[in-house]
């Protein structure tokens, strides 16, 4: 006999699900990205003080829910919500961030009692969710009642708040700080949509490291605020940059002015700035979509020296130390190299491993000093190899400098012509002794001739004949 077989979801699952957040300030984001997906402009997350054993409430100002999307999708397990209405919101239009639809259990991380209360098209429903039930019912998942209830409400607002009441002893409470700091990396430049904890905007203050707020006057573009963090410890922030914004409205993605293409400033260091510009007024060098800014226009140009420069300042006060320190610990070590070289390459040679320090820069001292000593061997060997170096850099710059650089191979071919000639008179010295020797055979100065054709005439050298 042939029978179908179901599957048995167990209660247990619920622990599960609450057991896949890292942290309890982790899974209270999730139930801010429950907010986002629902349109809200506004989310208030409020923190109990350890000791009182009050609920975390999170409300939010969304489009909330009725009483059947409450029962047929909010408490439908791991439906995405992508494939029931789209990868973007109803009214916003923003990008779906619920993708396992497995969220909703985030706040069974921390407390063994959830209740749900949402307000819809003159509808308020509220459902809750006890855990112990939950875990200790013996009945599937699906067959556990839930209280739930549903009444008129005559204000016209909508949204929905979540209570999570019986926190968790055993775990930490989630912290203001640490959760202001996880809310700021995805929400801290989103204009239509504010997190509030404890009372308190998130906001760039929130990115862990040296803040500077600056407001000067342009000649073109008039007042310019530029608020930015310089973020420090092993995190960086998760979309570095600094966000250009006109008349309140942010133009496409983070940009970093110009402080990327900076020789003096380390890659890895750029990456720490998070912040962003605002002018108004001048929307005139922005494209029509507002998805990026007409770069040859003079007041976009002002923007960017004026955000480099200030930045760029901001930059050396903070971390000019550490690279200070770095280049010394290296520093006798390098000097010892360069003295080998001869004078006309140590300059170059010079230039070459400071922008290995900026590019390696935070890297281990052990991995500098391995990587100086690779390009110093490549220096000491190969007279060529600062010099196109230098004018690879150069070409990119004005004409009078990349001139200049081509000068220099000039004079580097000049002094390996004279190192040459001196080799090659040591060679025929040692030719000559190898010939006038009783013992040599044929065979032997034909290897030794076989490779150094130039010695039987210029027209037999390498570099201008293939003759053999």
């Amino acid at each position: 006999m042939s029978q179908n077989a179901h599957f048995s979801v167990n209660t247990r699952l619920t622990r599960l699900l609450g057991e896949t957040y890292r942290s309890s300030e982790v899974a209270l984001k999730e139930l801010v990205d429950n907010a986002w997906d629902a349109d809200a402009n506004n989310v208030w997350i409020t923190l109990p003080t350890m000791i009182t054993g009050e609920a975390i409430i999170v409300k939010d100002d969304g489009s909330g829910m009725t009483a059947p999307e409450m029962l047929g999708e909010y408490l439908n397990i791991a439906s995405d919500k992508r494939v029931r209405s789209g990868d973007r919101t109803a009214k916003l239009k923003r990008k779906v961030k619920g993708r396992k639809g497995i969220g909703k259990f985030a706040g069974l991380i921390l407390a063994g009692r959830m209740e749900i209360s949402a307000i819809a098209r003159g509808r308020i429903c509220s459902l809750t969710i006890d855990k112990k039930e939950l875990i200790e019912n013996q009945n599937d998942l699906e067959a556990v009642p839930l209280p739930f209830s549903e009444a008129p409400f005559d204000q016209a607002e909508s949204g929905t708040t979540i209570t999570l009441s019986q926190l968790d002893t055993r775990l930490n409470f989630p912290v203001s700080e640490r959760l202001r700091e996880v809310l700021v990396q995805e929400y801290g430049r989103e204009a239509d949509f504010n997190v509030f904890v404890d009372g308190i905007r998130v906001s760039l203050e929130d990115v862990p490291g040296t803040t500077k707020r600056t407001e000067h006057k342009l000649p073109i573009v008039g007042d310019i605020n530029l608020h930015f963090t310089i973020a420090e410890g092993k995190k960086l922030p998760k979309s570095p940059g600094i966000v250009l914004k006109v008349d309140g409205k942010v133009v496409g993605k983070p940009m970093f002015f110009g402080l990327d293409d900076d020789d003096e400033i380390p890659e890895k260091l750029v990456k720490r700035v998070y912040g962003e510009v605002e002018i108004s007024g001048l929307d005139d060098f922005v494209t029509a979509d507002w998805g990026s800014v007409i770069e040859n226009s003079k007041a976009y140009q002002e923007v960017q020296e004026h955000v480099r420069s200030v930045v760029k300042v901001g930059l050396q006060e903070t971390h000019v130390r550490d690279m200070s320190l770095q280049k010394a610990r290296l520093k006798k070590q390098i000097d010892q190299r360069l003295q080998k070289l001869p004078e006309h390459r140590r300059q170059y040679a010079q230039e070459a491993l400071n922008r290995i320090l900026r590019r390696f820069y935070m890297e281990s001292e052990e991995r500098i000093a391995t990587i100086a000593d690779v390009a110093l061997d490549a220096i000491e060997h190969d007279a060529y190899w600062a010099v196109l170096d230098r004018i690879g850099q150069s070409s990119h710059g004005d004409i009078s400098s990349f001139a200049e650089s081509l000068e220099q191979f000039g004079l580097v071919e000049l002094s390996t012509i004279a190192a040459q000639t001196a080799r090659r008179l040591q060679f025929l010295d040692y030719l000559d002794q190898l010939v006038n020797n009783q013992q040599t055979l044929e065979k032997d100065a034909h290897k030794a001739l076989e490779t150094n054709l130039w010695v039987l005439g210029r027209k037999y050298s390498t570099m201008s004949s293939n003759n053999t």
